[in-house]
């Protein structure tokens, strides 16, 4: 792509030569400790599914009782895989017996680690074979009955009843809507556990598990089959669950997932040790997946200012690129993010934020660009709130970005109305549809106000970057180089769940899906 904006693409190179530096570093600590987390994400793609008497995820159960037996170092697929040799049981029998207390699966005699490995293989294929199924199904869906041109009009539900998420989620379809993104309940993020079932009390969002991923994805398949286009799910994978959900996602067939470590680490002071090894386990099973990830850098303009912190959005793209990388996800399925925040009294702001939106699509040509909507400056005036709106839409198909999350003229007020959602589906598809082909026709004034913005933000990022590539990326971030906001390395939510790997540990999931995606 020839740069309207006259980038420097030494400069790119270099930056990305920092980040992937970075990457490396977070990389070669992830690759030496694992997660209680990451332990219930293998149980669950192992089959172990269900809750006990008490209403406690057998996963959890099962990760407990290892930890409790001081086992846990070793991991659970090592324990899951000797108790299968010992046993004949199942992983969902030896759960379900755990649970009970009939076997202590940690005081079993036991075998090579190469017959562990073998035992489980038959087990991991038909997971892995599932996975690649649901892929195979979407690409199908997409090729039979097509989908929406991109920008993808992305819009949310948040109801709290995932029977009543279905009537707002299928009415968005008939609207027009691409991706339906079912918000998480409040909190939800810092539970240590992954709710059961189907669910109707969430508050503020509907709790993410895996039956209420099965009951929407088959509500969007019905209304695609009637408008004629295919619907993409999203919902939320981040937080103490992180690769559980993002393994509940891959067999119930998501699309998109919001994926980010760093947005644990900054707004729900998850422990940063913890949700960064949870996050290379949960891009590599969205990666196998064909799930096209969203990172959160939109929600450092909402502690940070829009205007003076831009080269932070663009820094932690870079990262986040790189650490998606070495998870096997490709650049088509990196949604990453940015947001069209500033305050809109700033003159000339528009060129600012056109600057910004153009920079990243130069940048990173090949991914889907998350570009979220004006959220800090809506007033609650609805008028002015449409016209931010349709500024945001304007830049979206100036720029070509990937999935447009539509704003809403009622933002600050409530939580949307279907009418709500329908008057932003209405106002997107007015300017993309009026504005098509703009970015191919305008080119920008050398050495002008966006050319000047642009350059000026990536110098600042790639200074940025080197710093961070010098302190590590978890000093770094105890600094409060990303939104303002200062987080202790051993501090937060979660960091008992971190531990080192032992000596027979291994990752079945990893393995095979890294292997079978390049």
């Amino acid at each position: 792509m020839e740069s309207k904006l006259g980038i420097d693409f030494t400069k790119v190179g270099k930056a990305r030569t920092y980040a992937k530096k970075i990457a490396l570093d977070v990389q070669n600590f992830v690759k030496e400790h694992a997660t209680t987390s990451t332990e219930r994400t293998i149980c669950r793609l192992l089959g172990i599914d269900g809750i006990n008497n008490e209403g406690i995820p057998l996963p959890n159960v099962l990760v407990d009782h290892l930890k409790e037996n001081n086992a846990l170092s070793q991991g659970t697929a090592y324990y899951i895989g000797n108790a299968m040799i010992e046993t004949g049981m199942s992983p969902q029998e030896i759960a379900v017996s755990v649970s009970q207390g009939s076997i202590n699966i940690a005081r079993l005699k036991l075998n090579s680690p190469e017959d562990i490995r073998e035992k489980l293989s038959s087990t991991v294929d038909t997971t892995v074979e599932r996975i690649k199924n649901n892929r195979q199904t979407r690409s199908n869906f997409i090729k039979e009955i097509g989908e929406g041109k991109k920008p993808y009009l992305y819009v949310i539900v948040a109801t709290g009843n995932i029977y009543e998420d279905v009537v707002q989620a299928q009415a968005a379809a008939r609207q027009g809507a691409d991706v339906i993104a079912v918000i998480r309940s409040t909190g939800q993020s810092l539970l240590d556990y992954v709710p059961y079932g189907a669910t109707t009390e969430g508050f503020g969002g509907t709790f993410a598990t895996q039956e209420n991923f099965k009951i929407m994805r088959k509500a969007l398949d019905e209304v695609a089959h009637e408008t004629g286009k295919y619907v993409r799910l999203c919902n939320y994978c981040s937080g103490l669950c992180m690769p559980e959900i993002a393994a509940m996602g891959a067999l119930e067939r998501l699309d998109v997932m919001l994926n980010d470590a760093l947005y644990g680490i900054l707004f729900r002071d998850i422990n940063m040790k913890r949700t960064i090894i949870d996050q290379f386990f949960s891009r590599v099973i969205n990666g196998f997946a064909g799930v096209i990830i969203n990172t959160g850098e939109d929600n450092y303009l909402t502690t940070a200012d829009a205007y003076e912190e831009a080269h932070t959005v663009l820094t932690s793209q870079f990262i986040n690129e790189q650490l998606a990388l070495a998870a096997g996800i490709k650049p088509e399925q990196m949604g990453l993010g940015h947001a069209f925040e500033m305050d809109p009294t700033i003159e000339n702001g528009f060129l600012y934020e056109l600057a910004q939106a153009q920079m990243a699509r130069e940048i990173f040509p090949d991914a889907p660009l998350k570009y979220m909507p004006p959220t800090k400056f809506m007033t609650g005036n609805i008028f002015n709130g449409y016209i931010q709106d349709t500024l945001f839409n304007i830049i979206s198909i100036w720029t070509k970005q990937g999935i447009q999350l539509l704003g809403m003229l009622t933002e600050a007020i409530h939580t949307p109305f279907m009418s709500d959602r329908y008057l932003a589906i209405e106002n997107a598809q007015y300017i993309f549809n009026n504005l098509k082909n703009i970015g191919d026709e305008v080119t920008f004034k050398d050495g002008g106000i966006i050319q000047t913005r642009a350059g000026a933000v990536l110098d600042r990022s790639v200074e940025l970057l080197e710093k961070i590539e010098k302190e590590g990326l978890f000093n770094s971030l105890e600094k409060g180089v990303f939104a303002n906001v200062k987080r202790p390395i051993n501090g937060g939510k979660g960091g008992d769940g971190v531990f080192e790997k032992g000596k027979y540990y291994f990752n079945p999931f990893i393995e095979k899906m890294l292997k079978e995606g390049l």
